[in-house]
Formats: C-alpha cells, sequence, structure tokens
C-alpha cells in the first residue's frame, strides 16, 4: 500500500470549498465570539464561587463574635465564675489537650519534646491528655 501524499494533499485542496473574504470575516468573528462568551461565562462562575466563600467566610467570623460577646456579657454578669471559652481550634492546632496535674509550661515542653524525638512537626501530632505518673 504506496500512498503519494503529495497527490493527496492536493487533491484535498482542491475538493474544499472556496471561501470569499466576507464569508472568512464573519466566520472569524463569530469564533472571536464564541470564545470570549465562554470566557465572560468562567469569569461569572468564578465571581459567584468567590461570593459564597466570602460569605461563608463572613458568617463564621459572626458567629464567633456572637461567642466572645456572649461569653464576655457572662463574664462581666458573674466575674467569680469564669468558665473557658468554647471557641474553634486555631489553625493547625490538634484540638484541646486535658492536663491531669500537670502544669502548661511542662507539658509544653513535653509536647515540644516528643514532637523532636519524632521529628514530626507539633501541629501534625494529636496529644488528648497528659497525666503525670507519680
Amino acid at each position: 500500500m504506496n500512498i503519494n501524499f503529495t497527490i493527496l494533499a492536493a487533491q484535498t485542496a482542491d475538493s474544499g470549498t472556496k471561501m470569499e473574504i466576507g464569508d472568512a470575516a464573519i466566520t472569524a468573528v463569530f469564533g472571536y465570539a464564541v470564545v470570549f462568551f465562554g470566557l465572560v461565562l468562567l469569569m461569572i462562575v468564578l465571581y459567584i464561587t468567590g461570593g459564597i466563600f466570602k460569605s461563608k467566610d463572613a458568617k463564621t467570623k459572626a458567629r464567633e463574635k456572637a461567642v466572645l460577646e456572649n461569653v464576655k456579657k457572662e463574664v462581666e454578669a458573674n466575674p467569680l465564675t469564669v468558665t473557658p471559652l468554647a471557641l474553634p481550634c486555631a489553625p493547625g492546632s490538634a484540638g484541646h489537650v486535658k492536663l491531669h496535674g500537670v502544669p502548661d509550661k511542662e507539658a509544653a515542653m513535653i509536647m515540644a519534646i516528643v514532637a523532636d524525638k519524632m521529628q514530626t512537626p507539633l501541629n501534625e501530632l494529636r496529644f488528648i491528655s497528659i497525666k503525670e505518673v507519680k
């Protein structure tokens, strides 16, 4: 099966329909319009997605502010009975640690030593409780 590509290319070029300059211009403008319409559609989708995430972030901040205001009112009403804050954990933290008879400073040193010995960043470890063994 021997194919002569020169003859095949010449036949393909001759068999196509010839476009006039006006038709080619209309086709080009229509093609550009389709591309720009797609880009505008993509931009609209991105703006909507960004708006959704901004509203979620604003709701979270408003909820945290309301919790802080409630705690502040409670502390002002009962200054001798202070309860711990029920705030969400800081970014990168692994939750709360229950300390049983261990001061905060010693617990921090223990966590730092464990993280160093394991060669793991401290924010990747999860400490549930620390208790002094006597």
